[in-house]
């Protein structure tokens, strides 16, 4: 087997192993949810921060960049605020996502 057979084949196993991770936070996180107890904050917090990590990466993964990635949001939420999504008029949600990431690639 050729050494570039090896490393296509290791980096499918990590993106597989990504994909199941992220099904497993998802599903933990709708069973923190539905707890409903404020004892259940910090693993909503972890749950959310775990998803987001796993998606930078398998982003990387799969070749593209977390700068890329951030832009690609920037697009998406700056078409939601011109299009009033539901989110953008009930409480400038997408404005201050937009707002975050903006800042930090500053």
């Amino acid at each position: 087997m050729k050494r570039e057979d090896f490393n296509i084949m290791s980096n499918i196993k990590i993106i597989e192993g990504l994909k199941a991770d992220l099904l497993c936070i998802i599903g933990d996180f709708f069973k923190v949810l539905s707890r409903g107890s404020n004892i259940a904050q910090d693993a909503i917090l972890d749950c959310i921060s775990g998803a987001i990590i796993i998606l930078y990466i398998l982003s990387e993964k799969l070749g593209y960049s977390h700068l890329a990635v951030d832009e690609t949001m920037k697009k998406k939420l700056k078409l939601g605020i011109m299009e009033g999504d539901p989110l953008e008029k009930n409480g400038k949600e997408l404005s201050k996502l937009h707002d975050h990431i903006r800042e930090r690639n500053q």
